[in-house]
């Protein structure tokens, strides 16, 4: 059947092809920025950040990590503290993102919820998370949990990030990484090269076309009868 009545034909169209597949794409390195969630000096979540960024550079990105320390919880201070400041102008330079997170009592840590409260799901007008890649991953004390990547993913979908499929979780962390901070082989290292490729394909494929894929007809209808309204008011004599 093809009768929708409720349908606002001039909000609703078919995909746009040319929109998908344009003929001009960027060139320049994908840009990842990588958010950790632990200040231990040896924090677990931010070497599994640190190995992660490695392997993006050897893919051929370019890759900046945020350094927590010093941000303030979330509506402790104004949105201009230096530290938020950075995290928000980071989030507005990258075209895809990394978070990596201890698990603590069975969730994320505090300090990665915070980290992901300080960026707004609106800036200026500009929606700076909106359909740009996610990657979620976890270090473990014990054995291997996905409570902490489900609850990123919930937050990502939530903040209209393209979360990726695969993930990673590290059990044992403190067995995984040498007195240097580099990950030992393994299979927990194997899924972060798996997870960061596959980040690295999904950002390449989306990054040019992320507004569109996000575009939305109630959103559309939503704007059009705002502007019909304002057009059309009847201005007070």
């Amino acid at each position: 059947m093809t009768d929708l009545p409720n349908i606002k034909s001039d909000c609703f169209y078919p995909a746009d092809s040319d929109a998908l597949f344009p003929e001009h794409r960027s060139s320049h390195p994908p840009r990842i920025l990588l958010l950790y969630g632990s200040l231990r000096e040896r924090s677990f979540s931010r070497f599994a950040a640190e190995e992660a960024g490695h392997i993006l550079e050897r893919l051929g990105a370019e890759t900046r990590i945020f350094d927590p320390h010093g941000l303030p919880l979330a509506d402790a201070v104004e949105a201009d503290h230096p530290k938020v400041a950075e995290l928000r102008d980071l989030v507005g330079w990258c075209e895809g993102m990394v978070w990596s997170s201890p698990e603590r009592h069975g969730a994320m840590s505090g300090l990665m919820k915070t980290q992901i409260d300080w960026i707004p799901l609106s800036l200026g007008g500009v929606r700076p998370t909106q359909a740009k890649t996610l990657a979620v991953m976890q270090v473990c004390g014990g054995s291997q949990s996905f409570n902490t990547v489900n609850q990123l993913r919930i937050l990502g979908r939530w903040m209209r990030l393209l979360t990726i499929p695969n993930q990673s979780s590290v059990a044992k962390a403190w067995g995984e990484f040498d007195d240097s901070g580099r990950m030992k082989p393994s299979p927990y290292y194997d899924r972060i090269v798996d997870v960061m490729e596959e980040l690295t394909r999904f950002t390449l494929l989306t990054r040019d076309i992320r507004e569109h894929l996000v575009d939305r007809y109630s959103e559309r209808v939503e704007s059009h009868e705002a502007l019909s309204k304002r057009v059309n008011q009847t201005r007070a004599v």
